[in-house]
């Protein structure tokens, strides 16, 4: 199957090459060639098969909620070339991922369960079963790793640290919660619970911009709306639409990206199941038919439209 696993091009004034996990990243004069591949991570690994039409999906849907948000917040966007890119303008990243939670799911149910009741410094109320509505959205920020894992961080810590200024921290909050009530009145518009996601954001010429991708399957979790009530109430599984399947595929078959485990086998049939998944979410979220791109030669595709676009 076509999938982009990853990209080499050499562009007109490029001045440096970032590979993220996702995402591979060319700099350009003072702006940002960013190609959404089709590679897959969860706990922090890439893993070692590419899913096609993913970099397609998550470019769609950051695009569009980007282009809703841009009243809230100005986005870091110039133009989409190509399904699969985002051209926009280079900011400083914050080192820090805003991440935002309507609901105990997640990373925030495992540590729940564990006994904690003080996550990022927010305390939790007891009596929460897992996938249940939080009193309120909360905020419980991740330093921004290069490598590695990313780790939980609190408020306090972040200013005290000086990572981010209590002036800037408290304009990111602000943002963050606008941000996921927009999101959340677009999910329930659609049929879809939005439970949790991250934002991240970056500085240009002393303005703070949204950056990266917001409201994707990559970055957040969806719940569908229709029969959430009952299937909490039986304490049964939440239907989802997010990355956590994998995630969960991943630790059934003894994987959570620790020290000497490996990762397991990702067959056809796997890969075509995430593929659906991907492409099931962009129809649901966006309420827009899922339009396939040729993949046959991808690579090439992707360089000819940035090139003619920079």
């Amino acid at each position: 199957m076509g999938a982009i696993k990853e990209t080499n091009f050499n562009l007109t004034g490029q001045t440096e090459f970032y590979r993220g996990k996702v995402r591979d990243v060319y700099h350009v004069g003072d702006k940002l060639v960013v190609v959404a591949t089709d590679r897959i991570s969860a706990f922090d690994v890439v893993l070692p098969r590419a899913i096609p039409y993913k970099g397609q999906v998550l470019n769609q849907i950051a695009l569009k909620f980007l282009d809703a948000t841009k009243d809230i917040v100005p986005n870091w966007v110039i133009g989409s070339p190509d399904p699969n890119v985002t051209i926009g303008h280079k900011c400083e990243p914050f080192r820090v991922e805003m991440v935002i939670r309507g609901y105990l799911a997640g990373h925030a149910a495992r540590e729940y369960a564990l006994g904690k009741r003080i996550i990022c410094g927010v305390p939790m109320p007891d009596g929460l079963h897992e996938n249940d509505p939080l009193p309120h959205p909360i905020i419980t920020p991740t330093t921004k790793a290069s490598a590695g894992h990313d780790e939980d961080i609190s408020k306090e810590q972040i200013i005290e640290k000086n990572i981010v200024t209590a002036e800037d921290y408290a304009i990111l909050e602000q943002y963050t919660y606008a941000l996921f009530a927009k999101g959340s009145e677009i999910a329930q518009s659609r049929g879809l619970i939005l439970v949790d996601t991250k934002y991240e954001f970056g500085k240009k010429d002393g303005r703070i911009f949204l950056i990266d991708e917001i409201n994707t399957p990559d970055s957040s979790r969806y719940f569908y709306k229709d029969g959430y009530e009952e299937r909490q109430k039986n304490k049964e599984k939440q239907k989802q639409l997010s990355k956590e399947f994998v995630r969960q595929w991943l630790i059934e078959n003894g994987f959570q990206g620790k020290e000497g485990q490996v990762v397991p086998e990702m067959t056809e049939q796997f890969v075509q199941m995430v593929s659906d998944r991907y492409i099931e979410l962009f129809e649901q979220v966006t309420g827009d038919k899922f339009d396939k791109k040729p993949i046959e030669d991808i690579n090439s595709r992707i360089e000819n439209n940035i090139k003619a676009f920079i």
